[in-house]
């Protein structure tokens, strides 16, 4: 996606570093890797995003699927914190006993914050 933008606009990876306000390297990493380790930060995709000016949307998209992260996307308001896209889209990769236990983890963690499933 980096690469098409670029070539269509005659940008360099500084062009778009710039606009961003991210670092060439990132940029360049971002456009030449096959596959990444971890979806970059929020603030990253933003600013590529940014310097690529296209909404950050399709961006998360291409970060998480470059990942190896398939992100639920859905046109509810109620989801639109990455994490929680990550999330929901990560736990068909876990085992069911790893499953239940992050699902005992938050259970754990809504109770402890006051927020118990039967409170909503």
């Amino acid at each position: 996606m980096i690469k098409r933008r670029l070539d269509q606009n005659g940008w360099s990876y500084n062009d778009v570093a710039r606009r961003g306000g991210i670092s060439r390297s990132t940029v360049h990493h971002l456009a030449t890797s096959v596959r990444l380790a971890q979806v970059p930060q929020q603030t990253t995709l933003e600013g590529l995003a940014k310097g690529l000016g296209i909404p950050v949307a399709p961006v998360q998209r291409a970060a998480a699927e470059a990942a190896g992260v398939n992100l639920y996307f859905e046109d509810s308001p109620e989801i639109t914190d990455p994490e929680v896209e990550i999330l929901i889209a990560s736990v068909h990769r876990l085992s069911p006993k790893d499953r239940r236990h992050v699902a005992v983890l938050v259970e754990s963690l809504l109770e402890a914050d006051g927020h118990g499933a039967d409170q909503g």
